[in-house]
């Protein structure tokens, strides 16, 4: 029987698509994934499912929407029967390596019937069989020891240069160890089986910080506009106007924002880099062409736009919706190199890893396989969705327990409003037309064309009615395909 190729998932956390160079950021500075976009395809339009980690990373190793199995917070992990895509490749006889970033498998379980190994980014050893493995959550402190009102960088995120020997021992590049031991191990058997590495690294999440010789190698008179601060602007989410009310950043000059700003591409450079070690360690052990390679992000990140730093859950800007989302298939397949401009998602992950496998999904699910797109059709999706948030009365959602001290206050007290902030919403983008359906407060209507920045909420322009109406139904069509799915089990009875 001919071997199956192996798949490596290389993820970054909170990079947005436009931090990319071949996406046209004359700032950036990612070689490694610029070639990857000409051996390969990069989506240009390609959007994760929630904008913040764990929503988006249970909907992505399922090809479920987070509304279908109800993970809209960050305290809700995957059940013992929700699918994932990891168990299925360990059952169609992949090897399955998982090396950093967790949330989804909650601590109270173990990862065996996910993977064969797993490296937490703290400890150089398998820890799978562990309970309560919590490393790898990412959190720390951006804050100095001051009282946040003294001080206007407390809720920033931004640290700038780290200390190189420090960043040394971080948890991306003890990551970076164990996949390439693991590769290095695995050249040393005489008949491996196919692998299936998922590397999910922090950067470039803040806090905003990176070591030389990344640092410092970000031109701050390259960088693009930053869009402006949403206390210029009329009729945005009211989720945005509270957090920027509290993250006392409307001071801030704008060379102070371009550091930060450069930072944060400075981080997504040494990420560029980390893949480039993985790729050529690929190329070293000559399984390069055998390896289909996707990097993607799970969200993306505000970085400065519209005067806010960090995420949200239930906004859906570009900074923070529209991800970046590689493929470079191994041999065999057919490929047009370049950029597709056609629609996807992150939810046509665990579909398009097993076309790639040649396997059947053994459940449901929402996606679909990316490999005609890869081949170079740019009709993928007629349309994509991001959605977020809760109903009023869902304290359980708020995520509280984060004080004043902690840097992420200003987004977690807002959330904690029971005003319209922090409830539900969800964005459906069809051609360059996105609109977003929120429950408790005005709707929202871009035109990405003439309205890249997404400044200027068309949502009553009566131009756009015939539109829209096609927007709304699209989007009734969606909840009633995806709005639940039936497990494959019966009972006893």
């Amino acid at each position: 029987m001919e071997k199956k190729p192996n798949i490596l998932l290389f993820v970054a956390d909170q990079m947005r698509s436009d931090s990319l160079g071949h996406m046209g950021n004359p700032a950036s500075i990612t070689p490694n994934l610029d070639k990857l976009a000409k051996e390969g395809v990069s989506f240009r339009n390609a959007y994760c499912q929630n904008p913040v980690c764990v929503p988006s990373r249970c909907s992505f190793l399922t090809g479920l929407y987070p509304h279908t199995t109800g993970h809209r917070t960050m305290h809700f992990l995957q059940n013992p029967d929700e699918p994932n895509i990891m168990k299925v490749m360990k059952q169609a006889g992949y090897e399955v390596i998982w090396v950093g970033r967790n949330d989804v498998i909650p601590g109270d379980r173990t990862k065996e019937e996910y993977c064969d190994e797993y490296y937490n980014g703290v400890v150089m050893e398998d820890t799978k069989s562990l309970r309560n493995n919590a490393f790898g959550h990412k959190g720390g402190s951006a804050a100095p020891a001051v009282k946040p009102e003294e001080d206007d960088n407390y809720y920033s995120f931004y640290t700038g240069r780290l200390d190189q020997e420090e960043a040394q021992e971080s948890f991306d590049w003890k990551c970076m160890r164990s996949a390439m031991d693991y590769l290095d191990r695995r050249s040393r058997e005489a008949d491996p089986p196919p692998f299936f590495l998922y590397v999910t690294l922090t950067f470039p999440h803040p806090p905003y910080g990176c070591e030389e010789p990344w640092y410092s190698s970000i031109d701050r008179k390259k960088l693009p506009p930053r869009r402006p601060g949403v206390g210029t602007l009329k009729d945005k989410p009211s989720m945005l106007y509270g957090i920027n009310s509290r993250q006392n950043l409307n001071g801030w000059s704008e060379e102070r924002f371009d550091e930060l700003r450069a930072t944060y591409l400075a981080m997504v450079s040494r990420f560029d880099h980390q893949y480039g070690l993985i790729s050529e360690k690929l190329k070293e052990k000559g399984i390069y062409e055998d390896t289909n390679v996707i990097v993607f992000s799970d969200h993306g990140d505000y970085t400065g736009d519209y005067t806010i730093t960090e995420k949200v859950q239930n906004c859906f800007e570009n900074p923070v919706s529209n991800v970046p989302l590689l493929i470079k298939p191994s041999r065999g397949y057919e490929c047009r190199p370049g950029i597709s401009e056609a629609l996807a998602e992150l939810v046509d992950i665990p579909e398009t890893v097993a076309d790639m496998a040649g396997i059947k999904l053994p459940y449901k699910q929402f996606g679909l396989s990316l490999m005609e797109a890869v081949k170079g059709s740019e009709k993928h999706k007629d349309a994509v969705f991001c959605e977020g948030g809760r109903l009023h009365g869902e304290e359980h959602c708020m995520e509280k327990g984060h004080g004043p001290l902690s840097p992420y206050w200003p987004r977690l007290d807002t959330q904690c409003s029971e005003g319209p902030e922090h409830t539900k919403a969800v964005m459906i983008r069809m051609g360059n037309l996105k609109y977003i359906r929120r429950l408790y407060e005005t709707d929202e209507l871009y035109d990405l064309e003439k309205d890249p920045m997404e400044l200027n909420n068309i949502i009553n322009d009566t131009g756009y009615q015939e539109e829209l109406i096609k927007l709304k139904e699209r989007l009734l069509t969606f909840f009633l395909e995806t709005g639940d799915y039936v497990p494959n089990r019966r009972d006893i009875r």
